[in-house]
């Protein structure tokens, strides 16, 4: 029977009682009737992937993450809605709520439920052998990436490596070193791993969503590579970067063999589909997708001009227009700022950018991205639309809430989102949770704080550049140049993929992102020329030291004394 003890577990997890499991007088199943049986074992296994957190705009009022970091605005924010943005914005994250993105209690439940699965499968026959090596291979991956999505929120967590009895003292936890849970993590991920019944991608569509010896790669690298970064490791150890910059470099050299895993050509085309399942597949760079497709995600976060659309969604900042590089040089169009409003952009005077024509010549990963004044939007009405965020366009800015339909920031997000469709049809495109860019720009990062600008941490970056056509990076680099330039280029390759919002915290640089960001005013001239005004959007009130990790909940922290003492700073 299923007990729940005190708010750490009522919330978490709930633990079984073995000495309860001999008498159902109900008839209702029991855990030893489960781990009698091959079929029920499995079963059970598919039960833990169950608690895999949903992604991209499966937050409150179909948003996304990217509105609660300086990727950009929310056109809910103003409207009175309970949108994620908004609540995370105006600071509304305390120990006793989380204004929308919390893991906390299903993570503890997929990892109770890993725990359960790992500790009974060894006892059950299975016809196959192999099969049953694979199902432990599943669980111990599952295991660790729902420990990692809980500890890259809250820091590290009790490592649990079996499910807790029912008269386990709670009150007795404490937590470890963050570098304990990490190499609990990594031996987890390494297991898998090792682990040849494990495939290192699945080619059917039956297996969808099963995890791989590659997600394990991608979980260790992350993992390593956020335990090296300041956040975690304030007086820059070393070997935290070997470890970090060695575990991408295996994790390439895995994934590439043979070209099972390798860059596709179009990055713009790749967002718009999910993975296909067949002996040589078209999308060979995601690890791990999560998240299906939708109408409700064009339907908000559209467009005013297109049929079906009820909302702008996330509104590119911008800041995030400033990170695109020129096309022709390969140099920063915008180097800073020259105020903490960031509405005096330092110009790069060698890179060819125009303010008069801010545009043109951009980083071809901006068009795939952006919405931007002048784009050409295909198939509104079955005609190419032209974009038109000046005042008084089809798609103008409007600045005063609670205008949800329009842009609060002068641009429109592109990325994910196929022009093709009409109305409110549903998108194909899915959310690739890992892929294999992300481990190109690990390696890059950690080779690049271990050893300096190295040709391996041109080699990863360049691969990256080269595959949206962007020039090299110029061979002269200092290592701090590099670090600015690698970081760039995670934010422009990755952005809306929920990694800006955490890599300005593990490079303890919220202060500098997340505390004002800026949009555009366009006003057209009698000559049809553009003026281009920026503006503040406003003091936002998540931006202090606090806010790098989340608050322990107010219930473990007044049930367990140790997690009173040990509450993350701040709160």
């Amino acid at each position: 029977m299923m007990k729940q003890i005190i708010y750490f577990i009522s919330t978490l997890i709930f633990v079984t009682s073995c000495a309860d499991l001999d008498i159902q007088p109900d008839g209702r199943i029991t855990l030893a009737d489960v781990f009698e049986d091959e079929t029920k074992t499995e079963a059970f296994l598919n039960t833990v992937y169950t608690f895999a957190p949903a992604y991209f705009w499966y937050y409150t009022n179909q948003s996304m993450l990217a509105g609660s970091s300086d990727e950009a605005e929310d056109s809910m924010i103003g409207s009175g809605a309970p949108n994620i943005n908004a609540r995370w914005i105006a600071g509304g994250l305390t120990p006793a709520n989380n204004p929308g993105i919390d893991l906390y209690s299903s993570m503890w439940r997929g990892i109770q439920h890993a725990n359960i699965f790992l500790e009974n499968i060894s006892s059950v026959e299975f016809e196959d052998a192999n099969r049953k090596e694979r199902l432990i291979g599943e669980a111990k991956i599952l295991r660790a990436f729902y420990y990692w999505e809980l500890v890259k929120q809250y820091g590290p967590m009790p490592i649990f490596e079996k499910a807790p009895d029912v008269n386990f003292d709670y009150s007795s936890l404490s937590r470890p070193e963050m570098q304990d849970i990490i190499d609990f993590i990594v031996q987890d991920c390494d297991d898998a791993i090792t682990n040849m019944r494990l495939p290192l991608r699945v080619y059917y569509g039956a297996e969808a969503g099963r995890v791989t010896r590659a997600v394990a790669h991608a979980i260790k690298s992350q993992a390593l590579l956020y335990n090296a970064s300041p956040l975690w490791n304030p007086g820059n150890q070393t070997e935290k970067w070997k470890a970090a910059a060695d575990a991408a470099k295996q994790a390439i050299e895995t994934l590439t063999a043979n070209d099972v895993y390798k860059l596709v050509d179009s990055y713009g085309a790749y967002f718009l589909t999910g993975m296909d399942y067949e002996d040589n597949p078209k999308d060979t760079e995601t690890i791990l997708q999560t998240s299906g497709s939708g109408s409700l995600f064009i339907a908000n976060h559209s467009i005013p001009s297109r049929p079906g659309g009820s909302k702008a969604g996330v509104c590119p900042t911008q800041e995030l227009v400033d990170a695109y590089e020129m096309l022709e040089t390969g140099e920063p169009a915008i180097v800073g700022y020259e105020d903490e409003e960031h509405l005096i952009p330092i110009i790069n005077e060698g890179s060819g950018y125009d303010p008069k024509n801010p545009y043109m010549g951009r980083d071809p990963r901006f068009y795939e991205t952006i919405w931007y004044n002048g784009a050409l939007y295909d198939n509104i009405n079955g005609n190419v639309h032209t974009v038109e965020t000046f005042i008084g366009g089809s798609d103008q800015l409007l600045k005063v809430p609670p205008y949800t339909r329009n842009t609060h920031t002068g641009y429109y997000l592109r990325k994910f989102i196929d022009p093709r469709i009409q109305g409110t049809q549903a998108s194909t495109a899915t959310w690739k949770k890992y892929r294999l860019a992300e481990l190109y720009l690990n390696l890059a990062e950690a080779e690049n704080e271990l050893n300096g600008p190295t040709q391996e941490a041109y080699s990863a970056v360049n691969k990256i550049r080269e595959r949206a056509g962007m020039k090299e990076l110029p061979g002269n680099l200092t290592k701090d140049e590099m670090r600015l330039r690698i970081r760039n280029e995670r934010r422009v390759e990755l952005a809306f993929e929920e990694h800006r919002f955490w890599d300005v915290r593990r490079w303890k640089i919220l202060s500098q992102t997340d505390k004002n960001v800026t949009g555009v005013e366009i006003i057209k001239e009698s000559n049809n020329s553009f003026v281009y005004y920026r503006f503040s959007l406003g003091e936002r009130n998540a931006w202090q030291e606090k806010f790098l990790i989340f608050p322990i909940p107010i219930g473990d922290v007044s049930n367990i004394p140790s997690f009173n003492d040990q509450q993350n700073p701040g709160w």
